[in-house]
């Protein structure tokens, strides 16, 4: 998230302003935002500025109303509370608040869907080895809580991939 161009604060107004063909953006909180516009208004003739300031305002007041009624049932944080600290509570809050999340994630990551990182040129790393140590972690969990029809088959998918992967390998080798 980005910050106040004036003050230390989360920016919660994403101007862009074009002069003389130029575009430049402006992140501002809602306190700079208020100054920003009442100095634009003191300058501008035509009272765009001044109209833009009351919708602002009539938005953010209708925004916070909504946002404090959506609470955690998990922790009690309200969204505007998360708005504010820029953390979640507990792990209810993703479920709670996922309508307005999304958005926000899009915005943020292009995406909602977090793969991870990893090298792009590991030697010998595929997808399907990054898969066979995610179905191992479900088998190793499935075993512990004793689910053993599910165990059995992360087992064979499992087998199956490295099959995939070593499928050269092991037909060439001689079982001793």
């Amino acid at each position: 998230m980005k910050k106040c161009r004036r003050c230390p604060n989360q920016a919660t107004l994403h101007i862009t302003e074009i002069l003389e063909g130029n575009a430049s953006e402006i992140h501002l909180c809602e306190k700079c935002a208020r100054e920003y516009l009442s100095e634009s208004e003191s300058q501008d003739s035509d009272g765009v500025t001044a109209e833009l300031a009351a919708k602002l305002e009539e938005l953010q007041e209708s925004e916070n109303d909504e946002f404090d009624r959506l609470r955690c049932s998990g922790c009690g944080i309200t969204f505007s509370e998360f708005r504010d600290i820029g953390r979640l509570g507990c792990p209810s809050c993703y479920d709670e608040f996922r309508s307005q999340l999304r958005p926000l994630l899009e915005n943020i990551h292009e995406d909602l869907l977090h793969s991870g990182k990893r090298p792009a040129h590991i030697p010998g790393h595929s997808d399907d080895q990054s898969r066979v140590l995610q179905l191992r972690t479900q088998q190793r969990e499935a075993i512990r809580q004793e689910d053993y029809e599910k165990a059995a088959s992360l087992r064979d998918k499992i087998a199956e991939i490295e099959s995939l992967l070593h499928g050269s390998e092991t037909s060439s080798e001689d079982p001793v």
